[in-house]
């Protein structure tokens, strides 16, 4: 990250744009938005700086540029269309101590302007440091198409109501709850339906019933595959609002980026630099923060009850009475198989999945081979790296054919995900071939073949 993200206040602040095209035009609107007093100096303004002059938005000085016209500027814009221009306009202004913005060239300048998103209050920056300002609008008309509508009215509502807030609430946390309460509750509700009045009555009503009481509780979630854009939106907001996140091995980076920077973040994997955590410390651990009364956030790879104890955390908690909800997420099985192409069922080939676990837990009930072998459908082995020579066994001892398609992909969904495709008595080699590492998927089946000659042949029949 080259450029540090802030929010300068410059309302009522002189501000100089050096330059008279599109680009000045652009750059004197957007401070003017900010309420600065802008001045433009160009020997040639264009037609839409004279247009700027009449509606009074800026000042105009019909000149070249001087030293001069940094006196007591808060910002500067070099926008001339002239590199060698641009330059000097930039180190008059940095000799100045002045921040000065060269328009789309970033190694002169000492504070990007990025992509703006408003809603009122609600201003979003996008920057990409300066490597594409065409990628940055692209994430800009993103973030334009899903913002919801009525977040302009809630911020300035949040304002009106807000030293009335600190007055009654004036513990931080039990703020920051009631808050929360406003923004998920019927006081947004209200405000997205278009009735501000309603949501007014329902903040006052919050506020008689302060002091509002933190209540400790814990949401298990299900962080899918691997890539982050494969979260769900559910999860996306309890990590924007956790105060702790208990996560595993298989949650990515990316995934815990969308915590608040203040959230503290516990790693329980089974195994790395922070050591190994037993099934019950975990449960103690998330039962210990939900009691000290904060938002906890226990983070797992693929879906919380898929081969994930989410169960086991689920019946511990709510047995010590511990509020819990469950968030699912994209289980491995089908974030992987889709992202490697392969269908875990074809109308043609396969009309039934199998998960299994490649690892019994102790106590967990022995795996039915018989009935694995016996089953018309795709198999999908979870966890069954270390294992994959045993599945091969017992599957082929079972009766599968030994000729039967398998794939394998490691770090599914991620931007190094492997493909490996063999079969049933193969497999196993190909992962000590090459070095196949968890997390990883077995998948056993006619749909694992590159394109099966039996599906093929009933496609063909199906044409006909």
């Amino acid at each position: 990250m080259r450029f540090f993200p802030a929010f300068l206040d410059i309302q009522g602040k002189r501000v100089v744009v050096i330059g008279g095209g599109e680009a000045a035009a652009q750059k004197a609107r957007l401070l003017h938005k900010a309420e600065a007093t802008v001045h433009v100096v160009s020997p040639a303004p264009g037609r839409s700086i004279t247009d700027l002059v009449v509606r009074g938005v800026v000042v105009l000085h019909t000149r070249n540029w001087q030293e001069d016209d940094f006196a007591g500027v808060a910002l500067a814009i070099a926008a001339t269309g002239s590199h060698e221009t641009d330059a000097a306009v930039a180190r008059a202004a940095r000799a100045r101590g002045i921040q000065v913005n060269a328009v789309d060239q970033p190694d002169i300048s000492t504070f990007a302007t990025p992509a703006i998103v408003e809603r009122g209050d609600v201003v979003i920056g996008i920057s990409t440091g300066g490597a594409s300002p065409a990628l940055a609008r692209r994430l800009r008309s993103a973030i334009e198409r899903v913002l919801p509508p009525g977040v302009a009215r809630v911020a300035a509502l949040a304002r009106e109501f807000r030293s009335a807030v600190r007055a009654f609430v004036p513990e931080f946390d039990v703020r920051r709850k009631f808050w929360d309460d406003v923004f998920d509750g019927p006081v947004n509700a209200a405000i997205e339906a278009g009735d501000e009045g309603r949501a007014r009555e329902h903040m006052v009503s919050l506020l008689n019933g302060a002091p509002v009481t933190v209540t400790g509780n814990v949401h298990l979630v299900g962080a899918g595959p691997g890539d982050v854009e494969l979260l769900t939106l559910k999860a996306a907001r309890l990590l924007e609002r956790a105060d702790v996140i208990v996560y595993d091995r298989l949650v990515s980076d990316a995934v815990l980026d969308l915590a608040r920077r203040d959230a503290r973040r516990v790693f329980v994997g089974k195994g790395g630099s922070g050591g190994s955590w037993s099934q019950d410390a975990i449960n103690r651990l998330l039962l210990d923060e939900a009691r000290a009364e904060r938002c906890v956030v226990r983070l797992k790879g693929g879906d919380p009850f898929l081969f994930g104890r989410g169960g086991e955390e689920l019946d511990y908690l709510r047995a010590n009475g511990i509020n819990v909800s469950i968030v699912p997420g994209i289980t491995a099985a089908l974030g992987c198989g889709a992202a490697a192409g392969i269908p875990l069922t074809h109308r043609n080939c396969v009309s039934a999945v199998t998960l299994v676990t490649g690892r019994n837990q102790p106590g967990a009930p022995e795996v039915n081979w018989a009935a694995l072998a016996a089953l018309e459908g795709t198999l999908v082995f979870y966890m069954g790296v270390a294992t994959s020579g045993e599945i091969s066994r017992q599957l082929q001892h079972a009766g599968l054919p030994a000729s039967t398609p398998a794939a394998l992909i490691e770090n599914g969904t991620l931007s190094d995900q492997r493909v490996l495709r063999g079969t049933l008595e193969s497999f196993p080699a190909l992962v000590r071939q090459h070095g196949v590492q968890a997390p990883a998927l077995i998948l056993i089946g006619e749909v694992a073949a590159e394109r099966s000659v039996a599906c093929l042949a009933d496609e063909f029949a199906v044409a006909v």
